[in-house]
């Protein structure tokens, strides 16, 4: 085949370094997810969704063919911390180490997009730690909780 097409979604869930509530100001939260938003876009990541609460985020976004996870991650981590640190003047932000991407099929789009819109409404109920145990649960992905939070 000459031509290299791939419609790769995926959601990607990370947290600012021990779950410290940073992004409490709902205006800066808000522009901290428009932000993830372009940092994907210049990455050739198409945003489908970003949201989250005052100590992680989630992205729904499609994985361009020309870029890694573990790529795509760093730099969404390495770009934003510098926008926080720098524009925003906050000098301790920093996002935690790891990070969860999990894949997400075409007919599932929809409901990983409202997953994201009512974190909010979710985080009412449940922590981060269950969440992320939930999800990681929920694709079958093996983990010690030692090596997962920091």
């Amino acid at each position: 085949m000459p031509q290299s097409l791939s419609n790769v979604i995926i959601h990607t869930v990370f947290s600012t370094k021990s779950r410290v509530p940073f992004l409490e100001n709902p205006n800066l939260r808000l522009e901290t997810h428009r932000f993830l938003g372009g940092v994907a876009k210049t990455l050739k990541c198409q945003p489908l969704i970003v949201g989250g609460v005052t100590d992680h985020v989630h992205l729904l976004t499609t994985l361009a063919r020309t870029v890694s996870i573990a790529d795509f991650v760093k730099e969404l981590k390495r770009v934003s911390s510098n926008w926080l640190q720098d524009e925003k003047a906050i000098d301790s932000f920093h996002w935690q180490s790891g990070y969860g991407v999990f894949s997400v099929s075409e007919s599932q789009v929809a409901k990983a997009r409202a997953y994201i819109e009512m974190q909010e409404e979710h985080h009412r109920r449940q922590t981060f730690q269950d969440e992320l145990r939930e999800l990681l649960h929920r694709h079958g992905i093996e983990f010690d909780e030692r090596y997962v939070w920091d």
